[in-house]
């Protein structure tokens, strides 16, 4: 019985170790998609892939909850104290997921108006979200199968996140693309627009979200 024992606890240390290792991926990734994200969306006037970026950027306070979450129960100590981070954070990440929203649709509504600048030809966009929607399901499901092992709320939210995550690369890359090819720039602001219903899900169910799991 002891043996059972023991063997079950090095098993959910082994899973937790490997949740921390693929949140930390994550952050890293996120940081990175953030950064250059926004700079190219910034230099080509794409406000699909500054919305993209800045979706990133919120993505990594996520990811740095669940870390922090995980570690602290690897640790032996501090749980409630990362239970009650999430439960603030999680209202905050909702909220600017939100406030993200309202600025895709003054942006991207304006732009298809006719005011402001046309989205120009982003190569480094293009590879940016092409190699995130390669990369971003492969974490998201590892994050998944690790969080259900786990019986973990929190990562499982945060791995759906990930998920949804490669959806906004394909919408942003199909714009994107489309405006490299065919000079459509309306598609990049439109692309925009097709994202903010993930994007308001994603802010609705991080705001109301609350730690279910010890």
């Amino acid at each position: 019985m002891p043996a059972v024992s023991t063997n079950t606890i090095d098993s959910r240390h082994g899973l937790l170790r490997r949740g921390m290792h693929l949140s930390l991926i994550v952050i890293i990734w996120n940081v990175i998609e953030a950064v250059v994200a926004v700079t190219a969306g910034m230099i080509a006037s794409s406000v699909a892939l500054i919305s993209f970026g800045i979706d990133s950027s919120v993505e990594v306070l996520s990811a740095v909850v669940v870390f922090w979450r995980l570690r602290a129960e690897t640790r032996g100590g501090g749980v409630g104290r990362a239970e009650r981070l999430e439960r603030r954070a999680a209202p905050i990440t909702g909220g600017l997921l939100l406030l993200l929203a309202i600025y895709i649709t003054v942006d991207a509504g304006r732009r298809l108006l006719g005011y402001g600048e046309e989205a120009t030809t982003s190569l480094a966009g293009i590879v940016l979200t092409l190699v995130s929607l390669v990369v971003m399901p492969l974490l998201g499901w590892a994050k998944l199968r690790t969080a259900d092992a786990l019986d973990s709320a929190t990562m499982r939210a945060d791995s759906y996140e990930t998920i949804a995550c490669a959806w906004l690369s394909l919408t942003a890359l199909v714009g994107l693309g489309l405006n490299a090819v065919l000079g459509w720039s309306w598609t990049d602001p439109l692309a925009a627009l097709l994202i903010l219903p993930l994007i308001i899900r994603e802010g609705l169910e991080a705001f109301t979200r609350r730690e279910e799991d010890a």
